[in-house]
This record gives structure tokens, C-alpha cells and sequence, in this order.
């Protein structure tokens, strides 16, 4: 038994909850410096390149790209494949793809029990493969990492199989919400990201104290400027058929994302070549991409940046016009990243949904921008509303997506656009989605096999059935118990007193024996076992086996209230299961 379990719900979750937060915000703080360092050594002195980062970490509006031995791009991330693919295959091969999904996996599937030896590898891992220049997200690292700390202090604790699960899950959403600098989006995204259409409510509480520790400890390093700067735009309704089209377009990409990662992926997997050489194939294929448009390289959170602010002479292709590229951008990074994680390396497939969306969004922005200048003088509204209309279709996170995208931007304008464009591209994607080890609903979840499980006999109240009024008031004639036994083919009756107190039950075997005159007070056996109107079928059904009869006495308080024969309650069983068939 673990020390939390003496502890009431709130109490026990606001301490676990904030273990989980300090994990969370260091498991971020450690990733965030091992990737700078992954890229410093790989694209600024290896390849000697320039990389834009986002407002809130440091980055500038006036970057100037610098190409560096350009040539290079696709040998350093084969490079960093290679190194990914050896620790990964070699230590913890469950570490491969996007962490997220694995800690999704183990949540339904394995009761939140997750591998040690998966935390540092996958850490490393990715850092390698996106400081070496490969297109993936360092949420899914950073989520995997705090989940799996969360499963490890969740044995360590002597947690129960359901509470271990809620560390996990309570670990992914601190981890991405702290590495994003969202804690309200975080503690939502817990709820949200283990199911395409439901939450589990139980987890937003302890989610919010996880993802508001990791966030202060994450902000006390490293600021707390939103990730995306803050955007001070305007709102306007007529904006909002615009937007309703960007969430349409949005619907239709976030399943050719789905469709394209995973179709990659399984190219990969059914190769007939060692898994060690899989992410460098990956690697040389995705540099050759990086070489049309370097703007994939990475998380991509610089160009996010840039993008929303129009800065568009930053953006450099040696073979593409500028309008070309930026109408390519959103179907190069689609690639870019299938072949990154899906040919085996480690990465999180958020971060590039985001800048998907939001070069998507730059498009549909550019050609409103034309058409409608007035209405649409800026496109950066575009932008951050297609981060959002784009992974909260491919990610099936319409709710915490929303709420992450303002955290990022500072900016409370956009919601009402966002919640339009989201609300069309979740419909429109379907069951499409890019976190595979979701399920539909919580009915859905091995976690909740025994909750949805439950045999209808204890679902099914006593209130359900139809009760009768048969007995016999305890001076009342040996004769008359017996005709009523007989016609109601009963060998025990219930007795009541005269003021309709439940007494105890006369049986047959002991009323054929005695002088039709007596009364039944001298052959009462009291202490019989009852139910009352909240019971449940099963605990009437175990009644009646033990007394070997065909009722069971309902009462209320001491009150008779009736009998509920056998008859009666296989009927409405029957009709139940009829009615759920």
C-alpha cells in the first residue's frame, strides 16, 4: 500500500502532481541544452549555417540566413541518423518515431509501465537527430522523458496500475506544455491527447500543478516570453469565412500528414535492411529536401516566427522562386519530417504540424491578402490560426490546441477564428490521426476495460423492477400463509408486523407441520437477509441463491416497501439487454 493512498484525492494529486511538475520542468531544461548543443556542433560548425530562433527564445525578426558549406546539409543528418539509429537499436528499440505515441501506448496498453533505460535514449536520441538538422519536435523527447520518470516514480511510490497510468499521462502534458511554455494547454493536452474524442476529466487538476511547476522552473532559465513572441493583431468577423476555409484546407493536409508519415514508415519497416541503416537513408533523403529549401531543417520554430511577421526575404531556396517555395514549404516539411521519424529516428511530430499549419496558414493568408487586402491586411492571423486548424486535426487535440497556439502567441484575438477553423478541420480529418495509440473513447481503453465491463446485474437497480405487494402480517393464520404460497408458487413469504415493519420470513417446510389455526409468529425466522430500492440485481440474485427462493424483500429503513420475485427481475435484465443490443 502506498503512503498517497491515506491521502483524499486533491491532497494525494497536488503533491504527486507536483513531483511530476519539477520533473517535468528539468526533463525540459536538460533536453533544451543538450539540443543547442546537438546544434551548435552540427549546423553552426559543421555546416556552418545560420539558424533562426523564435522571439521568445532569443531569436530576432532581422535573421539573415547564412548557408555555410550548404553541400553538407544532407551528410550531417545522415550522420546524426546513424548515431540516433545505433543508440536506439541497440539500447531501447521501443525509443524510435515520435515518444509521445509510446507514452500514449503505455498509458492504455502496458498500465503506465515504461522502461527506464528508454529515458536517456530517447533524450539523446533526439537531440541527435534534431540538432543534426532532421526535421522533428523536441516535445516528443521532452513528453516521453517526463513520462517515463513519472512511470518510474510511480513503482517507486508502490502507486497502483490506474495511478501509474495518470503519472504518465500526467507526464506527457507537464512535458509538452513546459517545453512550450504552455501550462494551461499542457494540463488540457493530458486530458485530451490519449483519446480522438474524449478527455479524462480526473487528470486537468493534477495537470495543472505538473505543468505550472515545470513552466516556472522551465521560465526561470530560459524566460518566460511566450515561444512565438507576443502578437498584438486585431479581431474581425469578417475574417471568419476566411478562417473557416483555412480549417477546411487545414482538415484535408492533416490527413495527407497522416497518410504520408505512416505510409514512409511502413516502406521503412518493410525493408530488408538492418534497422541501424534505416534513419541514414532517412537522413540522406530528408537532406536532399533540406537542400531545396532549408527552411525544414530542424524544429522550425525561428521560420514560424519570420513567417507570421512576413519577413519572407529571410527565406532562401537555390532552386525555388520564393512564391514556389512558399507554396511547397507546407508538403516539403510533410516529407521532410515522414522521412525523419518514419524511417526510424527519434523526434516529435508537434512541432512540425506547427510549422506546417502555419506555412499553410501563410498561403491561405497570402491569397485572401490579395483578393481581400482590406479585410485581410496581415496574414500573421492566418499563421497562428493554422498551427492550431492543422494539429488539431492531425493530432485530434482541438481543445488544448487552441489553448497551447494563444499561449505561444500572447494573443486572446485569435480565439474566436481559431475555434471556427479547428471545429472544421477536426471534422473534416475524420478518424484520422498522427498519435496512433489513441482510441476513440475511454469505452475504448484497456485502462477502463472493468469500468465499461460491468456485468448489467450490478448495473440494474431494484428501482428498475417491477415490485409486488405480497406477505403476511405476522398474526395472520398458518392457513392463509400457506394459500398465499400456493398461489404464488412461493415456498417462503416475508412477514411484517403491524405498522408495516419488515419481521423476518415464514418458510413452507415449517408451516406444514403446524395447526392451520396458529399464527405465523410462532414459525417466523428473523434475521433474513433484504435489499433496498438502490441494490443492485446482483446483490439481490445472491440473496435469493442463498435462501434457495424465488423473491427477495425490499425494504426502506425498517418499511416493507414490496418483494421483487425472480420473474419480475430476469424481465427487466432481459429488456436491458435488449434495449443495449
Amino acid at each position: 500500500m502506498s503512503i498517497f493512498d491515506r491521502l483524499h484525492y486533491f491532497e494525494k494529486w497536488f503533491i504527486l502532481g507536483a513531483i511530476v511538475g519539477v520533473v517535468a520542468g528539468l526533463a525540459a531544461t536538460t533536453f533544451y541544452e543538450l539540443l543547442h548543443l546537438m546544434e551548435f556542433i552540427f549546423l553552426f560548425k559543421f555546416i556552418g549555417m545560420s539558424y533562426p530562433r523564435p522571439l521568445g527564445e532569443g531569436g530576432t525578426l532581422s535573421f539573415v540566413f547564412n548557408k555555410g558549406h550548404y553541400y553538407l546539409i544532407p551528410f550531417s543528418i545522415a550522420i546524426g541518423g546513424a548515431i540516433s539509429g545505433f543508440i536506439v537499436y541497440t539500447f531501447a528499440p521501443e525509443a524510435e518515431g515520435h515518444g509521445t505515441d509510446a507514452a500514449i501506448r503505455a498509458y492504455h496498453d502496458y498500465q503506465g509501465k515504461m522502461r527506464w533505460v528508454v529515458v536517456p535514449v530517447k533524450v539523446i536520441a533526439s537531440a541527435v537527430t534534431i540538432g543534426s538538422g532532421g526535421s522533428a519536435g523536441r516535445e516528443g523527447p521532452t513528453a516521453q522523458f517526463s513520462a517515463g520518470i513519472g512511470s518510474l516514480l510511480g513503482d517507486l511510490f508502490k502507486l497502483s496500475p490506474e495511478d501509474r497510468r495518470r503519472m504518465v499521462a500526467i507526464g506527457i502534458g507537464a512535458g509538452i506544455g513546459t517545453i512550450f511554455k504552455t501550462p494551461i494547454g499542457g494540463a488540457l493536452l493530458a486530458a485530451e491527447i490519449l483519446y480522438r474524442r474524449d478527455l479524462e476529466p480526473e487528470l486537468i487538476y493534477p495537470g495543472l500543478v505538473a505543468s505550472a511547476i515545470g513552466y516556472v522552473i522551465f521560465g526561470s532559465f530560459f524566460g518566460f516570453t511566450p515561444v512565438f513572441g507576443y502578437y498584438l493583431g486585431t479581431f474581425s468577423p469578417f475574417r471568419l469565412p476566411m478562417y473557416a476555409v483555412l480549417g477546411l484546407v487545414s482538415g484535408v493536409m492533416a490527413i495527407l500528414y497522416v497518410k504520408s508519415f505512416y505510409g514512409v514508415q511502413y516502406v521503412f519497416k518493410r525493408l530488408k535492411i538492418s534497422n541501424y541503416f534505416k534513419p541514414v537513408i532517412g537522413g540522406l533523403i530528408m537532406g536532399a529536401i533540406a537542400l531545396v529549401a532549408p527552411e525544414v531543417i530542424g524544429t522550425g520554430y525561428g521560420w514560424i516566427n519570420l513567417t507570421e511577421y512576413a519577413k519572407f526575404n529571410a527565406f532562401y531556396s537555390p532552386v525555388l522562386p520564393l512564391i514556389v517555395l512558399l507554396v511547397s514549404l507546407p508538403f516539403l516539411k510533410i516529407l521532410a519530417t515522414s522521412f525523419s521519424i518514419g524511417s526510424g529516428g527519434s523526434g516529435g511530430v508537434y512541432a512540425p504540424g506547427l510549422v506546417i499549419g502555419a506555412t499553410l496558414g501563410a498561403d491561405i493568408g497570402l491569397l485572401f491578402h490579395y483578393l481581400f487586402p482590406q479585410v485581410a491586411p496581415a496574414i500573421a492571423p492566418f499563421v497562428i490560426i493554422g498551427m492550431a486548424a492543422f494539429f488539431g486535426a492531425a493530432g485530434k487535440v482541438p481543445l488544448s490546441v487552441i489553448v497551447m497556439v494563444t499561449e505561444m502567441t500572447g494573443s486572446l484575438q485569435i480565439l474566436p477564428g481559431a475555434m471556427i477553423a479547428v471545429a472544421i478541420s477536426y471534422l473534416v480529418s475524420g478518424n484520422y490521426t498522427i498519435y496512433r495509440a489513441q482510441v476513440p473513447t475511454r469505452r475504448d481503453s484497456p485502462a477502463h476495460k472493468m469500468e465499461y465491463e460491468t456485468p448489467v446485474m450490478k448495473v440494474l437497480k431494484v428501482k428498475d423492477a417491477k415490485l409486488l405487494d405480497i406477505r403476511v402480517k405476522i398474526h395472520d393464520k398458518v392457513e392463509t400463509a400457506l394459500s398465499k404460497m400456493t398461489e404464488n408458487n412461493f415456498m417462503s413469504l416475508p412477514v411484517t408486523d403491524d405498522n408495516d415493519n419488515f419481521v423476518g420470513a415464514v418458510f413452507l417446510r415449517d408451516l406444514e407441520k403446524a395447526d392451520r389455526k396458529d399464527t405465523v409468529a410462532r414459525y417466523v425466522i428473523k434475521g433474513v437477509p433484504y435489499v433496498k430500492l438502490d441494490s443492485s440485481f446482483e446483490d439481490c440474485w445472491e440473496i435469493m441463491a442463498r435462501l434457495r427462493s424465488r423473491w427477495v424483500c425490499v425494504v426502506d429503513g425498517e418499511k416493507y416497501i414490496g418483494v421483487l420475485p425472480i420473474d419480475n427481475l430476469l424481465q427487466a435484465y432481459e429488456k436491458t439487454v435488449r434495449n443495449v443490443s
